[in-house]
């Protein structure tokens, strides 16, 4: 008899139920007997002891469906070994309720955070797995993380759809995408969607550098740009910035968001009319694309493996068009970022797309 727990943590975003199905399939399809214990609303649910006995049928039907069948909650890396406000000790509470349980492995399906917890785990003896979830690609590794190429739809059509009512009116458009601290979904989606001018964390813009891009189009008889904004774009100002320093400004920043910046300054030095999309949370939701349907599965399925053959502390992975198994020790605490001379980056200046700098 194998005892499973199973919970996803931080954002939802598409093919997490996909995923689940794909564990919990092999594991039913195996000639070992399984008990499946769902946690509810991520690590909440496993400190807390909130949870679901599930079954093969429960996990019928969600190959399609978006979000996470279990709930989800961000519970910050950084306060996990805080006590709560009840005084109780979180991972203490984990671990007990684990043990509680006689789970023999907990499958996680998460971002960087809950990675870094995932780890902490491990390190205090649990048997884990983790699956990499997330729209923003960034999760070291792994090549590829489910939800993101969903993302990268929703955004690129988001992109799709301005391109017509800019031209119509000749008006700048910069549609925002999510991405706090890595920029690939907004340099995948940008590439997509025929966007002009790409700003992402990982290159610092010149505000001026941006407006000659412009004016390039303008002298060329081009009647509008479209300018694709990760919400974590930085100026170069900024970025000479500490983090104090730049904590402070935006704390005094009368803008909701960077991409309203720079249309502002845009409006400013030029006149010129500027119009911000923001797509937000749509980017995370609806049924995910064939794409992570099958990549989903894929992993799930490989989790499930690993179970089987008692193989735990490793993140399922994708690297080079394979599936792979990654110590979870090499994952936690490390970010993908986009390197400024990566060759997709390259290849987009090829095209003529500018990154303000």
């Amino acid at each position: 008899m194998k005892r499973i727990g199973m919970l996803t943590s931080g954002g939802d975003c598409q093919a997490l139920n996909a995923a689940m199905r794909g564990v919990v399939k092999t594991l039913v399809g195996s000639k070992e007997q399984v008990e499946i214990y769902g946690f509810l609303d991520g690590y909440k649910g496993l400190i807390y002891s909130r949870f679901q006995m599930l079954t093969g049928k429960d996990f019928s039907g969600i190959l399609t469906k978006g979000g996470t069948i279990l709930g989800t909650s961000r519970t910050p890396f950084k306060t996990i070994q805080d006590p709560d406000e009840n005084g109780l000790n979180k991972v203490e509470a984990m671990k007990q309720n684990y043990y509680k349980l006689q789970l023999d492995c907990l499958v996680i399906l998460g971002g960087n955070g809950t990675h870094k917890t995932a780890n902490l785990l491990r390190k205090e003896g649990l048997n884990v797995v983790t699956l990499p979830k997330t729209i923003d690609n960034d999760l070291w590794g792994t090549d590829m993380t489910f939800g993101f190429q969903s993302a990268v739809d929703i955004a690129t059509d988001a992109i799709d759809c301005i391109h017509t009512t800019a031209a119509s009116h000749g008006r700048v458009f910069i549609v925002e995408v999510m991405g706090h601290k890595v920029g690939w979904l907004t340099l995948n989606a940008g590439m997509a969607g025929g966007a002009d001018i790409i700003l992402i964390p990982e290159i610092p813009y010149d505000i001026d550098k941006v407006i000659d891009k412009i004016e390039e189009r303008d002298k060329r008889g081009s009647r509008f740009t479209i300018i694709a904004v990760a919400e974590g774009a930085i100026s170069k100002e900024d970025a000479r910035l500490s983090k104090k320093e730049y904590k402070k400004k935006l704390e005094k920043n009368p803008y909701p968001s960077v991409s309203y910046e720079v249309a502002a300054a845009i409006q400013k030095k030029t006149g010129r009319e500027v119009r911000v999309t923001v797509p937000g949370h749509t980017q995370r939701g609806g049924s995910p694309c064939p794409y992570d349907r099958v990549f989903a599965s894929r992993l799930g399925s490989e989790a499930g493996k690993l179970i089987l053959e008692d193989q735990y502390g490793f993140m399922v992975g994708y690297v080079n068009r394979e599936v792979v198994r990654v110590p979870l020790e090499e994952v936690a605490g490390k970010l993908k970022s986009i390197d400024p001379d990566a060759s997709i980056v390259k290849e987009a200046k090829l095209l003529g797309i500018s990154f303000g700098n």
